[in-house]
Formats: C-alpha cells, sequence, structure tokens
C-alpha cells in the first residue's frame, strides 16, 4: 500500500465528536513516548501530520486522520505518564475504553513496544484488553534503530513471551529515524482492510 493522501480529521475526547461512521478504522496505542507519532509521520510521508513531542503525553485526545480518502489512522492517546493526576488519567482510560469498545468501524488495533525494554506491566495489560475484544495481533516495536541487532532479537523473545503472543500474531520492528520496518507495517494494515 502506499499513502498518497493524509488529512487530519478531528481531536476528540467523546462519542458525539467522533467522526461520522462507515470508514474502516485503524488505530494505534502505545506507551507515552513509545514514537507513535514520529511512525504516524512516518507511515503517511508527512512530516508535520501528528504533534511529535520530547515530552510524553502530548497526545491527550483521540486524533483521527483520513488516509487515501478510504480509511482512517486513529491515534490513541499514549498511557502510562506518571506526571498526569490520577483523575486525568482516569478520564483518558474512560476515553480509551469509550472508543475501544464501541467503535463499529474499528478492525484492528497496532500496538507499539519500546524494543529496549520488557513490555511495562501497563502494555501488558494493553495487549490482553485488545485480545479480549478481538483486536489484538499485530505489535510493532519502536526505536529498534538505539539497540544491537542481537539485542533486538533477543527482546523479540521477551516481548513474545511477556506479552503472550500467538503464534500467527504478527511483530513487526520499526525505526522512525532509519525509515525501515513500515513497508512491512502498510502491508500488514493493507491486509487487514482487505480481510
Amino acid at each position: 500500500m502506499i499513502i498518497s493522501s493524509a488529512e487530519f480529521l478531528t481531536s476528540a475526547a467523546k462519542k458525539g465528536q467522533y467522526p461520522p461512521e462507515g470508514v474502516p478504522e485503524i488505530a494505534f496505542a502505545g506507551r507515552s513516548n513509545v514514537g507513535k507519532s514520529s511512525l504516524l509521520n512516518l507511515l503517511t510521508g508527512r512530516k508535520g501530520l501528528a504533534k511529535v513531542s520530547s515530552s510524553p503525553g502530548k497526545t491527550r485526545t483521540i486524533n483521527f486522520f483520513l488516509i487515501n480518502g478510504s480509511f482512517r489512522i486513529v491515534d490513541l492517546p499514549g498511557y502510562g505518564y506518571a506526571k498526569v493526576s490520577k483523575a486525568e488519567s482516569e478520564r483518558w482510560g474512560r476515553m480509551m475504553e469509550d472508543y475501544l469498545e464501541g467503535r463499529k468501524d474499528l478492525i484492528k488495533v497496532v500496538q507499539l513496544v519500546d524494543s529496549r525494554h520488557e513490555p511495562s506491566a501497563q502494555d501488558v495489560q494493553m495487549y490482553d484488553y485488545l485480545r479480549y475484544f478481538g483486536l489484538s495481533g499485530v505489535v510493532v516495536l519502536t526505536k529498534t534503530d538505539k539497540i544491537s541487532k542481537n539485542e533486538l532479537n533477543r527482546n523479540i523473545s521477551l516481548i513474545k513471551r511477556t506479552l503472550k503472543l500467538d503464534a500467527d500474531d504478527i511483530i513487526i520492528p520499526v525505526s522512525a529515524l532509519k525509515k525501515t520496518g513500515t513497508e512491512e507495517l502498510l502491508a500488514c494494515m493493507e491486509g487487514l482492510l482487505n480481510s
């Protein structure tokens, strides 16, 4: 798949603000600062499409992007950011649940995990949650340029074990810096949209 057009549609904090249904959606989830915005910009070839920040917790709403006029990429707020209040964290949780549980157009959630570390308790919780709703199956490992190939291979095994991935779950290592892994991810997304 080649992404020829990408446009920001809207930011939503509740259901009434979502774009109208009838367009398939693939959402991206991950911890704060895992590299979601950088990956979305790389995938779409648009540098400023998703706001990138070195300080975590930048995405505080659900952001919808129309891709090739035919499907949407949905950028979910990062989870696990320690510097937000408990009330704010709970609000994010409810906002994510409302979207993940009630959105008929949502076909898959791509979970991003930092390739350098063992998945956090929140990563595991998120993957279990996605599995429960039939939305799991695709894990993208970010920041692969920051570790050696041997470390990456070791960490892939660790990540598979920690998230209890099934044999048919897909793991795609990517590097926004080196621009690697995007072709595999786009092909995977195309497969999801066509299935």
